[in-house]
């Protein structure tokens, strides 16, 4: 009974052994930040962006100083208002407050939104040299390094000056 149990664990051995020499494992590392920091295209989106930020931000800093206005000239002549007009404008100012906060959330999803608009086709063509150098190169694997997926990168190849190349770039 040992003796075949020996003989199969000796059979199993060998074909594993054969079959993991038929196929290597080939790893590769790439830092996808580096990467974005130096794609063509990216600065102009990062300028589009910057300027879309600041013109809802001049929005909302407008929106606020007109609050803090009404607020000022409500808390200054509270004394001589009557009860009905206290209460209109007690609501006026807390619709108002209710839109700044509105505002504040829908401009946050639009800047997100032409975020990614803008920078889809930049990560798409870095995404694309990334895969076209791995298949070019015969790797099994790819780890994103600017991530933090990447644990222990000893025996893996760094891909950057590949698809630096690519992509033509220095």
């Amino acid at each position: 009974m040992k003796k075949i149990l020996t003989v199969l664990f000796v059979a199993v051995l060998a074909m594993g052994g054969n079959a993991m020499a038929q196929k290597t494992v080939k790893l590769g590392h790439i830092n996808s930040n580096d990467l974005m920091q130096i794609m063509p295209g990216r600065d102009s989106a990062q300028s589009t962006l910057q300027a879309e930020v600041a013109d809802l931000e001049n929005t909302l800093k407008t929106m606020q100083s007109e609050l803090e206005t009404r607020y000022n000239d409500y808390m200054e002549k509270q004394n001589q208002m009557s009860d009905l007009i206290k209460q209109t404008r007690q609501r006026e100012l807390q619709d108002m407050g209710a839109r700044i906060e509105e505002f504040q959330k829908n401009a946050q999803k639009q800047l997100q939104d032409r975020e990614s608009e803008l920078l889809k086709p930049i990560i798409d063509r870095a995404k694309k040299a990334i895969e076209d150098v791995a298949k070019e190169n015969g790797y099994t694997y790819v780890f994103d390094a600017g991530v933090g997926a990447l644990l222990y990168s000893q025996d893996s190849d760094d891909m950057m000056p590949l698809v630096k190349k690519k992509l033509g770039l220095k």
